[in-house]
């Protein structure tokens, strides 16, 4: 059987042998040299093994390794994702368990105590049932010192109590915490060490119900998670929130009285509940009356009074003339508020009172009550709400906003929606007015405060219909109104769709007309050398890209290869949209990019990396479109590894300190979280391996920074620039390319590079700094450690 490198001269077979099977690895001097097949593991072809099992387990065999800090690395290819490797020790008296989670195409590397008197190390390489690959594997020992600032790093870095603070204050923080505790500090430490790595999957309901147990249960939300003061600290302004409540023929009394009860345990007292009941029968109508006249708050609006029952405007303009609050609202039958709800809505009123619309997180509550499927929701997206209802079952205007929104309500389907269809239409409307007053009118609680019951308890919330027609009707309805530039069709399938909220499996793509005289897109492409990735890269953008007026500048950082000058000549010479800039100074990206924009010709400048390949010919098409809108600035597309996962769908802020790429690592065919993989959305940045902007924005912004940040990102220093100079950036899933990214740029491995990231790091920290820790295209309850939209 062929035996991989990292195997050479180790004999396999199963651990029933009669001699013990070790297998050679290259660990570090003062750890064990030797595993032994101990249980559930089948030795593959060509070093591949099978787990049978969800605790498959190699024994270690020969010297212990040295107690205290040691650092792991693992590296594995495996047929699951999501898996994990679980290294125990054993000692006379206690288990030692450490779970590394394995991230993809990655070494994983983590600090772990080895305990004094180990007397048995197994190692489960993947904990459920798949076939792997163990690539690379080795304990190394580190001394206390190098632990511990290590360790201190890491959290400072991506904590969520830490985060931001100076080293020694942390370790200030650790050893009070050690002291109420009666521990020693760098068991405190390790501890929240171990917790960054941690996945908390918002899909499945054990982990989530672990995150609010941690978080809503310590009594710490959203202070706990987004850094506001606590309620009791803050003013509250005087406000009386006004919530319209349309009832459906179908609906239960269960589903009526969870939401009024919620209503009556609100903590803020400001508020008036307008109830429509056009269609009730004597019977339904008995028991609402009843309930309703349980408080003068409540108003209830039925049969005549409450408007036509067919026509959801009709009843909308009677409980519009019905309400009295300041802030106005509909709230979807079922649905039920937390009990601050409303007092965490009056607080961000406080903070923002030149809000216009709120909205808040959300969850779902199954038959038996128990919460699921949180919806934790980007800040104001416009081009997401084109895409998805990603708004939910809550919306609250202002009174002005609100009377503005119903007078621009317009299309034939309006009278027969639902209200959670309402809901986005009237926000679909906010778009327009917060474009042209350059102000954000809509405002999220990074909360959940909204717990909506599942079809199967309250069926007034099955809305009839496939969900992607009612929101494509929306959207078009929209858009008509806005001057026909732009088309709605139906958008990507999304695949995943499950409990999260029956309105996530709508989407819609919006298709932009491009001006009548088509734009000229100059592509920069910046190269040294390396003929075998620029080849591919320029002679795929010609051969397959649909949209013909661009011009493609190969931008030579004094290249020396023969073959590559040779193909440089040839390629000009056959086509006349290609030209050769010699730029003979030092590598500095942001240089030679803002050297290519001064020569090209273009009234749209394109940002290419040098190991780009078109997916499809749509992708410039696609992205001119929508670079052309005047209120958009940055556009980025979604690239792949060459594998098929995704490299990048959209930059988060301050994901691994400064920024990542969204959802890194997933399969082409997800959807994402919350189907946003396959959405077209505005993001706070997006990576320059392809990236285009019209060159007055370019202009506008001064380009790159060329004299902080010559190589780390400066791409998301522009998009932060041309977002703060008031233009929205957007990422595409129709524009889909792949990046070779291992080959194009090697790793910082020298002191001096090195020390480079680290000022381009600080530059972006010091330029950025609040920026970066909190992204309005983020959730503040998501991690800030991994690139999967798990809970922080």
């Amino acid at each position: 059987m062929p035996t991989p490198p990292f195997l050479e001269g180790s004999q396999l077979q199963s651990s029933t042998a009669k001699a013990p099977t070790f297998l050679s690895l290259p660990l570090h001097i003062r750890v064990p040299r030797y595993l032994r097949i101990d249980s559930d593991l089948e030795p593959l072809e060509e070093g591949e093994w099978r787990s049978l099992s969800s605790t498959p387990a190699f024994l270690w065999e020969g010297p212990r390794p040295l107690p205290g800090w040691n650092m792991v690395e693992i590296d594995m290819e495996r047929s699951v994702t999501g898996a994990a490797a679980v290294i125990t020790f054993e000692t006379a008296s206690r288990i030692h368990t450490v779970e590394l989670p394995l991230r993809a195409g990655k070494i994983t590397r983590r600090m772990l105590r080895v305990p004094r008197g180990v007397r048995r190390i197994t190692l489960c390489p993947i904990n459920s049932r798949g076939t792997f690959r163990l690539k690379h594997f080795r304990l190394v020992w580190l001394t206390p010192r190098f632990a511990k600032d290590r360790l201190l790093q890491r959290l400072a870095t991506n904590h969520r109590l830490y985060r931001s603070y100076p080293k020694d204050e942390v370790l200030s923080l650790l050893n009070k915490e050690a002291r109420s505790k009666c521990r020693s500090w760098h068991e405190i430490a390790l501890d929240h060490y171990n917790s960054t790595f941690f996945h908390l999957d918002p899909r499945i309901s054990s982990e989530y119900h672990q995150w609010i147990d941690m978080v809503e249960s310590l009594g710490q939300g959203l202070s706990y998670v987004a850094g506001a003061a606590p309620l009791t600290t803050q003013p509250v302004p005087k406000i009386v929130f006004s919530l319209g409540l349309i009832l459906e023929e179908n609906v239960t009394r269960e589903a009526f009285g969870n939401s009024l009860a919620s209503l009556m345990e609100q903590t803020y007292s400001q508020w008036q509940l307008v109830v429509s009941a056009p269609d009730m029968t004597s019977e339904s109508h008995a028991w609402l009356a009843a309930l309703c006249e349980s408080d003068d708050r409540i108003l209830l609006l039925a049969g005549e009074a409450a408007g036509a029952s067919e026509d959801i405007t009709a009843q909308l303009e009677v409980i519009s003339n019905t309400m009295v609050g300041d802030w106005l609202g509909l709230l979807t039958t079922g649905a039920t508020l937390s009990p601050d709800a409303l007092m965490r809505f009056a607080h961000l009123l406080g903070e923002k009172p030149q809000a216009g619309f709120l909205y808040c997180d959300e969850d779902r509550l199954d038959v038996a009550g128990h919460r699921h499927s949180p919806n934790f929701k980007p800040g104001w997206n416009p081009d997401l709400l084109l895409s998805t209802p990603y708004l939910g079952h809550l919306g609250l205007w202002s009174r002005e906003q609100w009377q503005a929104c119903r007078r621009s309500l317009g299309g034939e389907n309006i009278a027969t929606m639902q209200a959670t269809d309402l809901i986005h239409q009237l926000a679909l409307e906010l778009i327009a007015p917060a474009h042209k007053s350059h102000q954000t009118l809509a405002w999220r609680v990074p909360q959940i405060l909204l717990h909506v019951r599942d079809a199967s308890l309250s069926p007034a919330m099955a809305a009839p219909g496939v969900p992607e027609t009612r929101h494509l009707a929306r959207v078009s309805d929209y858009l008509a109104r806005q001057g026909g530039a732009a088309v709605a069709e139906p958008g990507n399938v999304l695949i995943e769709a499950n409990d999260v909220a029956s309105e996530t499996a709508e989407n819609v793509r919006v298709r932009w007309q491009l001006p009548d005289s088509q734009p000229l897109v100059s592509l920069l492409v910046p190269t040294r050398d390396g003929v075998d990735i620029l080849k591919p890269c320029v002679d795929a953008i010609l051969a397959h890209t649909n949209y013909r007026h661009f011009e493609l500048l190969i931008l030579d950082n004094q290249s020396e290869c023969p073959a590559t000058l040779e193909y440089m000549r040839d390629v000009v010479n056959r086509d006349e949209r290609v030209r050769v800039l010699h730029w003979d100074q030092p590598f500095n990206y942001s240089a030679i990019n803002n050297f290519g924009a001064r020569e090209a010709r273009g009234d749209i400048i394109g940002l290419v990396n040098n190991d780009i390949e078109p997916m499809n010919g749509e992708w410039l098409t696609e992205m001119v479109s929508q670079v052309c809108r005047s209120d958009i600035g940055c556009v980025g597309a979604k690239l792949y590894y060459p594998n098929g996962t995704i490299q990048h769908a959209g930059v988060i802020l301050g994901l691994g300190s400064i920024a990542g790429h969204a959802h890194r690592f997933f399969h082409r065919n997800e959807d994402g979280f919350q189907g946003r993989l396959k959405s077209t959305q505005n993001l706070s940045a997006v990576t320059a391996a392809c990236l285009l902007l019209r060159r007055s924005v370019f202009e506008e912004v001064n380009g790159l920074n060329e004299e902080k940040l010559a190589v780390a990102y400066n791409d998301v220093d522009l998009c932060l620039k041309v977002r703060e100079a008031g233009y929205r950036n957007l990422w595409t899933p129709y524009a889909e390319l792949y990046h070779h990214e291992s080959i194009s740029r090697g790793a910082d491995d020298t002191p001096k590079k090195r020390a480079r990231w680290l000022s381009e790091c600080e530059y972006m920290r010091s330029t950025w700094a609040e920026q970066l820790d909190n992204d309005p295209a983020y959730n503040p309850n998501l991690t800030l450690v991994h690139e999967d939209f798990s809970l922080r």
